[in-house]
């Protein structure tokens, strides 16, 4: 026993452990077998059912899941397929082009001589005939003179022609009567008449030197008439290059004294792509867009065509002609034109996402009417990135797969269903931003 143990006061017996504390302890519990075996039972079904709810839905979904990759193993390849959608019949072609007058003439001097005065200058507008300058000609009018001295001249020698013509005959005649008479021999009678023929002709000789003189004297007149510069047509003069007292001359060297340029109609010259020059029709309507009038569109016709491609860079050139009468568009503007073109060929537009393009060359996906799958070759009339347009290949009809994977082979069965399209872009025209118009973009290869 030891020493902690509590004893009676005499030291023989322990005191039992509840005597100091003043009450007594309870006795331990004691579990039954049946308790024991209730609590055993109720933990195996906690257990059971844990292991049940855990298990059993995994089991089933663990079946479903064999029972679906089996039904898919025996069913038809799904593909979602999308119709092709027709274009406008009309195509806008966006092309760079210059501002130009619809006349412009740069005059030059027909007569040599000094500046007298000019009475225009740059931005003037000048009507037809409108007098430009003044140019002194005094050699001119030193010929002028001398030809008109010329003419009186041949006028005179006309009278003396006229003169030994009439002594002639009149000669021939006393001659005759003297032949006839026998005074005279017929040698002489002879030689009057030859004098005769011969002032004749000296008479015709005379007055087409009277002719040519006055001919001469109508050129020097003319060439005097342009030493007044008049305006061949109305437009605005752009250059000057002359000043008082400045010697000008005419032929080979001749001096350009103004640049005149008729705005009131302007035109521009633009290159249109190879592939719509054949749709160019003329008096189409046409826009033109200045970066200078950013809210404003002048409208325009297209006037003529070269009628011939150029070779170096496939393009046909293409006048449109624009009513300028405000004189807004100046000459040599950069300027935006819109052509709107019909179109003589159906073009439809799919997802870029269709397009196949391996060694049979580009094609699409298109399930037919048994749901078979036929890979048709197309053309492409452009590739605009998210979208494309095919020129020939399909008629607009057809059910096309949208993203055609690998395994996708000619006539296998697939189960077709039809893609929630978003709807079109309202806009369906073409820029074309070079003379060369904007080339079709590659497209990726899908793997076969």
């Amino acid at each position: 026993m030891t020493a902690s143990t509590p004893r009676h006061a005499s030291g023989t017996e322990p005191l039992p452990p509840d005597a100091e504390l003043g009450f007594e302890l309870a006795k331990p519990a004691r579990v039954s077998r049946g308790r024991v075996l209730v609590l055993v039972v109720l933990g195996v079904a906690v257990l059971v059912g844990t292991f049940l709810i855990a298990f059993l839905p995994r089991h089933h979904a663990s079946s479903e899941l064999e029972r679906t990759a089996a039904e898919r193993a025996h069913a038809l390849p799904r593909v979602t397929v999308v119709k092709p959608r027709l274009l406008s019949n009309e195509r806008t072609l966006t092309l760079p082009g210059s501002v130009q007058p619809l006349e412009e003439a740069v005059i030059y001097a027909r007569a040599s001589g000094y500046v007298r005065r000019w009475l225009v200058d740059i931005g003037a507008h000048v009507a037809a005939n409108e007098l430009l300058a003044e140019i002194d000609t005094p050699e001119l009018d030193q010929e002028l003179a001398q030809a008109r001295a010329s003419l009186a001249q041949a006028q005179a020698n006309v009278l003396q022609a006229q003169a030994n013509k009439g002594f002639a005959a009149t000669q021939h005649q006393r001659t005759g009567k003297l032949v006839e008479a026998g005074l005279s021999p017929q040698q002489d009678l002879d030689q009057t008449l030859s004098r005769t023929e011969v002032t004749a002709a000296d008479l015709k000789v005379a007055e087409a030197n009277v002719n040519a003189q006055r001919a001469n004297i109508r050129r020097i007149s003319d060439l005097e008439s342009f030493s007044r510069v008049t305006a061949p047509f109305a437009g605005t003069i752009t250059e000057r290059t002359i000043d008082r007292g400045s010697l000008v001359s005419a032929g080979g060297t001749a001096t350009p004294l103004f640049r005149l340029a008729s705005t009131s109609i302007v035109r521009v010259f633009v290159q249109v792509p190879q592939d719509a020059a054949p749709s160019i029709v003329l008096n189409a309507p046409a826009e033109l867009n200045i970066r200078e009038f950013p809210n404003e569109t002048f409208k325009g016709t297209v006037a003529r065509t070269a009628g011939a491609l150029d070779q170096a860079t496939r393009t046909l050139s293409t006048e449109v002609r624009v009513p300028n009468a405000d004189g807004r568009l100046l000459s040599g503007m950069y300027a935006e034109v819109r052509i709107t073109l019909p179109s003589a060929r159906h073009v439809f537009e799919l997802p870029a996402t269709v397009l196949m393009n391996d060694a049979e060359g580009l094609r699409i996906g298109v399930v037919d009417a048994n749901n078979r799958v036929h890979l048709q070759r197309i053309v492409l009339e452009r590739d605009l990135g998210s979208t494309v347009h095919i020129a020939s290949g399909i008629d607009g009809t057809e059910r096309v797969v949208q993203v055609p994977g690998p395994e996708l082979m000619e006539g296998e069965r697939v189960d077709a269903q039809a893609a929630k399209v978003p709807p079109p872009s309202p806009s369906s025209s073409v820029a074309v931003t070079g003379a060369l118009g904007t080339a079709p973009k590659p497209v990726a290869s899908a793997p076969r």
